[in-house]
């Protein structure tokens, strides 16, 4: 069985699959929807990134209990809720600064997937799903900025296509994480397996003796 860091395992696994899940639905209506009205398509988008920041927050609020991942958490909470009112507040009839909003947001998520990619786990397999997804947030995200000059459905579908990849690594990260965090709990079962089976041999052992 492989070595598993256990301090970089994440509990809260199921905040990927529900953030996935979420992003990928939202992402296929962004993709292939046809809406064409500013003000629609950015309540959904501030209704959409809400969501994710209210679960980035509950996830923080459970990491915080077990003092470990929740600073992670809180940064995404925060650029989530952040892009979201911004669009709410200025964006709505403005398609150059939905434009650079969106964009923002896009780079800024793509940077900070990188970033815990590099430093907020030891794992190969989610190392590399976390820096692959923030790559192409980051490319993404300077394609929307320069589609501002094309209709609006294009950017949105540009913005759709990133959702849809943030939607499927994060599936993938938290399945990943489930089967770590199973494989820790049977790797954790034969150690108290082995030490106490140690202890009755021992006793066993020293009961002979005497």
């Amino acid at each position: 069985m492989a070595h598993i860091n256990r301090r970089f395992i994440d509990k809260h696994w199921l905040v990927y699959v529900i953030r996935g899940s979420f992003a990928a639905v939202f992402g296929a209506i962004a993709l292939f929807g046809m809406m064409a009205d500013i003000p629609q398509i950015m309540t959904l988008i501030s209704i959409f990134l809400l969501f994710m920041g209210i679960v980035d927050s509950v996830s923080a609020l459970y990491a915080s209990t077990r003092k470990h991942g929740w600073f992670n958490s809180v940064i995404d909470a925060v650029v989530d809720v952040a892009a979201a009112v911004a669009l709410l507040l200025w964006g709505k009839g403005d398609l150059t600064l939905c434009t650079v909003i969106l964009a923002v947001y896009t780079v800024a998520s793509g940077l900070i997937d990188i970033f815990h990619g590099f430093l907020s786990t030891v794992d190969p397999t989610d190392r590399f799903i976390r820096i692959l997804a923030g790559a192409i947030g980051c490319v993404l995200g300077i394609v929307i900025l320069n589609a501002g000059s094309f209709e609006i459905s294009t950017f949105v579908r540009f913005f759709g296509a990133y959702l849809l990849v943030v939607g499927i690594t994060s599936l993938i990260y938290g399945v990943h994480n489930r089967a770590q965090n199973i494989e820790d709990k049977i790797a954790r079962s034969q150690v108290r397996l082995a030490k106490t089976k140690k202890k009755v041999v021992k006793k066993i052992k020293s009961a002979k003796k005497k």
